[in-house]
């Protein structure tokens, strides 16, 4: 009975971004929209800061709000997430794990690591700044976002599964609620995140052949780790579930407001007369 909290964990995290659907109406997210211009750094970071807060209370706050239609999803998704654990101890003795297997997986899964994926982000960003390409600036910016909301939701669940590591020399392997830190597998949510957000902007917007190269990164990252022995099937599959959700979720949100309007992208001049002081002034609204 181990399993289910732990396939609980998956259920409460995905349950939201399984559900994301369009937005009918203006919302809070319109007040701070990344506009398709380059702005400077500040303006930037607080907007960045402002979505993944409103990211991270969608995804922790979902479950309770989610409609039945959806059920099927994350109930399936949980069902399959706790028979990767229940097999884990057999899948794992799958391979050979020699030295030198173990040394190639480490050094493949590098690809998936945080600083390897930052500053791929911070290219898209750069080089669309330079080109003046709004398409490379926007994965720049949304790529930021799902890594950063991946990596919170990572943090957040590790400690709470506490699973001990297939190659740990202390405690037992593969048990949950116990000091560990496996489950789930972070490289495969943080490569998972930003190869669904890449694939999801390049899809519909030219480059059809970007897809199949981002997720096919980001599956040798999550073969990697397997070989490495760093994580379980379980913990591999479960977090790059969660990580394309987070990439879906945060292009599509983006999308979705994309359509409305924004007020401070159309600025007003209003004028205003004072008899008082017998003055006219013209005053320009941004609508911030």
């Amino acid at each position: 009975m181990r399993y289910l909290p732990a396939a609980a964990l998956v259920w409460l995290t995905c349950a939201p971004l399984m559900a994301q659907e369009p937005e009918a109406q203006e919302d809070t997210r319109d007040r701070i929209y990344y506009p398709g211009d380059t702005e400077s750094a500040k303006p930037l970071t607080t907007k960045l800061v402002r979505n993944i807060f409103l990211d991270q209370k969608e995804i922790w706050t979902g479950p309770f709000h989610m409609h039945k239609r959806d059920s099927k999803w994350w109930i399936g998704f949980g069902a399959v997430t706790a028979a990767l654990i229940a097999t884990d101890h057999k899948s794992s003795m799958l391979l050979e794990n020699s030295p030198t297997q173990v040394a190639w997986g480490n050094g493949v899964s590098n690809i998936g690591a945080s600083y390897t994926l930052i500053p791929i982000v911070a290219g898209f960003y750069t080089t669309g700044v330079l080109a003046h390409n709004a398409q490379a600036r926007e994965v720049g910016v949304l790529g930021t976002e799902a890594l950063l909301d991946s990596l919170i939701v990572v943090e957040a669940l590790k400690p709470i599964g506490g699973r001990v590591r297939p190659d740990s020399t202390t405690g037992e392997r593969g048990q949950f609620f116990d000091g560990g830190d496996s489950f789930p597998s972070g490289h495969s949510i943080e490569s998972w995140a930003l190869a669904s957000l890449i694939a999801h902007e390049y899809k519909r917007r030219g480059g059809k052949f970007v897809p199949y190269v981002a997720y096919g990164l980001a599956s040798l990252v999550s073969v990697a780790r397997f070989g490495a022995q760093r994580h379980y099937a379980s913990d591999i599959v479960a977090g790059g579930a969660m990580g394309w959700f987070i990439g879906r979720y945060v292009y599509q949100t983006h999308e979705d407001h994309a359509g409305h309007q924004h007020s401070w992208l159309h600025p007003q001049v209003v004028p205003s007369v004072d008899p008082a002081s017998q003055s006219y002034t013209v005053s320009l609204r941004l609508g911030l």
